[in-house]
C-alpha cells in the first residue's frame, strides 16, 4: 500500500509541473507598463517624421504596439486577455490530465497488468531471455496441458528438471512436490525436491530441504548429492567438525574425477579438513601400473581393487567404483573377474537405465560380452 502512495504521488507531482504553465494566469500588467508603450509611440511617431524609418514600417510598428497597449490597459482593468473560448479548453484539458488520464491508465493496467505478481529475480529474467522462444512455448504447452492433466506424475517429474534449469526454483520445489505425490518415494526424487528447496531458499538449507536429504539417504546411503547437502546443512549450522566428517566419507567413495569430487574437496578445504586420498585405483593409478613390472603393477593393482570390492558389497549403487573394478580386472588381465564385476554391477544397479548404459558401454567397449 506504501509503495501505491508513493507512486501516485510522484504521478501527480509529474503532471502538476508539466500543466502549470498551462493553467497560471499572467500577471495582470501594470501602470508603468502602459506608460511604456505609449512612450514607444510616441517614439516611433518621432522616427516617423525625422525620416528614420519609413512610412509603411511606422504604421506596422504603430499598430502592434497599440495593439499591447490596449491589451495591458485591460488586463489592468481586471479583464482577462485569452478569450473565454481558450480559457475553457484549457480547463478542459487540465481536468483531462489530472483526472482522466491517470484513471484510464489505471484501468487498463489492472485490466490487462498482473499488480499481485510478485518481482521477478534478475537472474530468473537473464535465463529466460537467453532460452530460445521455441522452449519457452514448448513449456508453455507443457503447463496448459497439466492444467488440464494434474495427475500426470511423470511430466511433472520432467518439469521440475527444466524448471531448475531455468532457474525458476518456486515452480520446481511445486513439480517436484506433485512428482513425489503421484509416482512415490524414492531418493532421487526426494533429493531433487531437496536441491530444490534449498536453491528456492538462495542455498540455505532449511527444514524441509534437510528432511528431504535424510528421506534421499535413508532410501539410498550412496546418494553423493543428498549426502554432500546435509554435510552443507551442518556447516550452514555451525558444526563444521561434522560437515568435514560426511564429505570427507563421501569423497572416500567417489571417483576422483567425478563432477562432485572436486566441489567436495573445495567444501572441506572451506572447513579446514584435508581431503582423503580417493579409494581403488584411479585412471592415473592404472597409467602408472602399465610401466611396472609385472610383478609389481599385479601387487600394487591387486591391493587397491581388493579394498575396492570390499567396498562395493556394501556401497553397491556406486557406478564409478563398478567401472573402476571392471577397468582394474583386466588390467590384472583376469577377464572372468571383470565379466562378474559387471554382471554383478548390472544386479545392483537394476533400477537405474543410464548407470546400466554405462556398464553396458564400457562391457562393449572392453569386448567383454558374451
Amino acid at each position: 500500500m506504501t509503495l501505491w502512495l508513493v507512486l501516485a504521488l510522484m504521478t501527480a507531482a509529474a503532471i502538476f509541473v508539466v500543466l502549470w504553465p498551462l493553467v497560471r494566469r499572467k500577471p495582470a500588467a501594470s501602470g508603468s507598463d502602459i506608460a511604456v508603450y505609449r512612450d514607444q509611440l510616441e517614439e516611433i511617431e518621432r522616427d516617423r517624421a525625422a525620416g528614420l524609418i519609413a512610412p509603411t514600417e511606422a504604421e506596422a510598428a504603430r499598430v502592434e504596439v497599440s495593439r499591447r497597449l490596449l491589451a495591458a490597459a485591460d488586463a489592468s482593468d481586471g479583464v482577462q486577455p485569452s478569450p473565454p473560448s481558450r480559457s475553457w479548453v484549457r480547463q478542459a484539458l487540465t481536468v483531462a490530465v489530472l483526472i482522466v488520464l491517470p484513471v484510464g491508465a489505471g484501468a487498463v493496467y489492472l485490466t490487462l497488468g498482473s499488480p499481485m505478481l510478485p518481482g521477478e529475480p534478475l537472474a530468473t529474467r537473464a535465463v529466460a531471455e537467453r532460452t530460445p522462444a521455441a522452449v519457452l512455448a514448448r513449456i508453455a504447452q507443457i503447463e496448459t496441458y497439466l492444467e488440464q492433466n494434474p495427475e500426470d506424475g511423470k511430466t511433472w517429474d520432467a518439469l521440475a528438471n527444466v524448471y531448475m534449469r531455468l532457474n525458476r526454483y518456486d515452480d520446481a520445489v511445486k513439480a517436484s512436490r506433485n512428482a513425489l505425490r503421484l509416482l512415490g518415494n524414492s531418493a532421487e526424487r526426494q533429493s531433487n525436491l531437496g536441491i530444490a528447496l534449498t536453491a528456492s531458499a538462495n542455498g540455505m538449507i532449511t527444514a524441509e530441504a534437510k528432511e528431504a536429504f535424510e528421506r534421499a539417504v535413508a532410501l539410498n546411503p550412496g546418494d553423493p548429492a543428498a549426502t554432500y547437502f546435509i554435510g552443507l546443512a551442518a556447516e550452514q549450522d555451525g558444526r563444521r567438525e561434522e560437515a568435514g566428517r560426511i564429505w570427507s566419507e563421501l569423497v572416500a567413495r567417489v571417483s576422483a574425477d567425478a563432477p562432485i569430487a572436486q566441489l567436495l574437496r573445495r567444501s572441506l578445504a572451506r572447513v579446514g579438513v584435508e581431503a582423503p586420498a580417493p579409494p581403488g585405483p584411479s585412471a592415473q593409478d592404472m597409467e602408472a601400473a602399465a610401466g611396472m613390472d609385472p610383478q609389481a603393477r599385479s601387487e600394487m593393482i591387486q591391493g587397491m581393487v581388493t579394498r575396492l570390492a570390499e567396498r562395493l558389497k556394501t556401497e553397491d549403487n556406486d557406478v564409478e567404483g563398478w567401472l573402476r573394478l571392471v577397468r582394474a580386472y583386466m588390467v590384472l588381465g583376469d577377464r572372468d573377474k571383470a565379466r562378474d564385476a559387471a554382471t554383478d554391477a548390472r544386479r545392483a544397479l537394476a533400477g537405474d537405465a543410464d548407470k546400466l548404459r554405462r556398464i553396458d558401454d564400457l562391457v562393449k567397449g572392453l569386448g567383454l560380452e558374451g
